[in-house]
């Protein structure tokens, strides 16, 4: 068990592969494009919410949502598979990309879907989820998405303390290579109704006003 919540050193990483894995060309539910190029003027925000299924679920039934992906980021091994990151050796976490249209909804709502989806103090866990590509994670892709997110994250912390709970863990970093996880995992539970969902909130909304940096 303390395998799985330590992460793995970059020199003792698995070796991955040069070739992607294949997946469907259209998102399950959406009917959007599922891979680049995305309509002009559309953001993309990565966020590691645990196990990844039922965190999708949550980000393509926003408004604004153009699409969705499931698939590992923040790690060492290329285009790794499923097993590989449930062994802990290749340093990703199942993450969730969403691809929004800005003008609808603004990176910070997104962001207050993230924080209220999970509990973001557990560490390399959520909930029954044990391992580190259970991590809870930001992924930014510009300055203003990182600012966003670290102030975010600190409006949030304090609303946590209020309510007895503990420190948050989120890992906020910039965005790494984002490697699709197999077609199965896509849409999952679309596909799979009665399946598995890790997800749940700690049940302390996130604050309504915050003060977000420029």
């Amino acid at each position: 068990m303390a395998d799985k919540i330590k992460m793995v050193e970059i020199a003792k990483a698995l070796p991955g592969r040069d070739q992607p894995v294949r997946i469907a060309p259209s998102h399950y539910v959406l009917g959007t494009s599922m891979e680049d190029p995305f309509p002009a003027g559309h953001e993309r925000a990565v966020f590691g919410v645990g196990c990844f299924w039922g965190a999708e679920r949550t980000f393509w039934q926003s408004p604004g949502c153009c699409s969705t992906a499931v698939g590992y980021a923040g790690g060492y091994t290329p285009n790794p598979t499923y097993q590989e990151v449930c062994s802990g050796l290749t340093g990703h976490a199942e993450v969730v990309r969403m691809i929004f249209d800005p003008h609808t909804i603004c990176y910070e709502d997104v962001l207050r879907l993230f924080w209220e989806s999970h509990d973001p103090t557990q560490g390399m866990r959520q909930g029954n989820d044990i391992g580190t590509q259970y991590r809870s994670g930001i992924y930014w892709h510009t300055e203003k998405q990182r600012k966003l997110a670290e102030t975010s994250r600190n409006a949030f912390q304090q609303e946590l303390v209020g309510a007895g709970l503990g420190q948050i863990t989120t890992e906020i970093s910039r965005a790494s290579e984002f490697y699709y996880a197999e077609d199965y995992h896509q849409q999952y539970l679309a596909k799979n109704p009665h399946g598995y969902c890790g997800v749940g909130g700690t049940g302390v909304p996130y604050p309504a006003e915050v003060v977000l940096s420029d």
